[in-house]
């Protein structure tokens, strides 16, 4: 049987077709992928994310936990601020990226995706048996998390909270906020490429607050939202999918995200294997490619050189909703990798021209 977030019982009522996700029953679309994406970009969509996973860390030895089984420098962190990290395996292959809130004085909230709650959780644990004071704990099934995402989120939400929301740097939260006086921690993060807040709320408040939020939105062109925009509007700003552009064989230095690799921390998991690779550089990249023939790169399709030989494969691509164009990120080998090199994707058994192009696709304020 699925798994249904708190929200699953209003899909109906807006019009969502559902799909497995995951083993999540979740929208994939409320009024259609390109009319969610471009309210995003241009006014807000409210997103139900609960499927997403909510971990505590607590202890005395939370920091240094945190510290040998994240690549991100978690030190760094003061009370009210979180970091994008990831998780590793000794070969430097990503268990998951997340979310890493500091709460407080050996207090942490880790965000995980859905689809390795559990996979994560017994690595978690797994690796917590050589410390003392950690205690790991599942919050995921009573936690319900909204996105509210675009360019009016912050005039939307401040009208139903106290909370001062222009004061809040991005990757920073209030704790104890109240948003239509239901408590949540109200964070300036997203997965979207736009401005924009997360909601962290008890799961029993969460379907009162989805309505109080789309009833105020109103009139500021709110939608609700679903999993295709939401995929649409990451892969544009050039967002890693853990399963597509991360997983156990692809290292977050192969996937262009070295920049949340501390390598001078200290010691961590995986940290051998990502030195090496810094070293003597990764074997493959992540890039942005454009079709110059007609036809859309999809997941895993393969990618060639000129004389025919394999070189990678796409790992998302589709029509671009807001460049109109066929675009994709593909991971090749590293000699092919330079912006204007031309590649061919196989496409229902034609080979295709297509060119390396500069990413992100998207950025807030302009397209690249």
């Amino acid at each position: 049987m699925l798994k249904k977030t708190p929200l699953y019982p209003l899909y109906a009522e807006h019009g969502a077709r559902v799909i497995d996700f995951g083993g999540w029953e979740l929208p994939v679309q409320f009024s259609g992928i390109q009319k969610e994406h471009e309210a995003v970009r241009q006014q807000a969509g409210l997103f139900d994310v609960s499927h997403m996973g909510e971990v505590r860390i607590v202890g005395e030895d939370a920091l240094s936990f945190l510290q040998k089984v994240t690549t991100n420098d978690v030190a760094k962190l003061v009370p009210g601020q979180c970091q994008y990290s990831l998780m590793c395996y000794p070969s430097g292959g990503v268990v998951d990226d997340l979310l890493v809130y500091f709460l407080g004085e050996g207090r942490y909230m880790l965000v995980i995706n859905a689809s390795n709650i559990e996979k994560d959780l017994a690595w978690l644990r797994e690796q917590a048996a050589v410390f003392g004071d950690v205690t790991i704990e599942d919050i995921s099934e009573q936690t319900a998390l909204l996105a509210l995402q675009g360019p009016h989120a912050e005039r939307i939400l401040q009208r139903l909270t106290d909370a001062p929301l222009a004061e809040l740097k991005s990757f920073r939260f209030y704790e104890e906020a109240h948003v239509a006086g239901i408590p949540a921690l109200v964070s300036r993060t997203g997965y979207t490429g736009e401005d924009g807040f997360e909601l962290y709320v008890k799961a029993d408040r969460s379907l009162e607050l989805w309505k109080r939020l789309l009833a105020e939105g109103a009139a500021d062109g709110l939608v609700p939202a679903g999993l295709g925009a939401r995929d649409t509007l990451r892969f544009e700003a050039r967002l890693p999918l853990y399963g597509q552009e991360l997983s156990a064989d692809i290292s977050p230095l192969e996937a262009g995200l070295g920049i949340f690799v501390k390598l001078d921390k200290g010691d961590f998991i995986g940290r051998d294997a990502l030195l090496k690779h810094k070293e003597e550089g990764a074997p493959r990249r992540l890039v942005g490619i454009e079709m110059i023939d007609r036809g859309i790169p999809r997941s895993h399709y393969p990618v060639f050189d000129g004389d025919g030989k394999r070189i990678g494969e796409v790992t998302t691509g589709t029509q671009s909703p807001t460049l109109k164009t066929n675009v994709g990120l593909a991971l090749v080998d590293r000699a092919y990798a330079e912006q204007g090199t031309e590649l061919y994707v196989e496409i229902r058994g034609q080979k295709l021209k297509a060119k390396v192009v500069k990413t992100p696709f998207y950025k807030r304020g302009a397209a690249v």
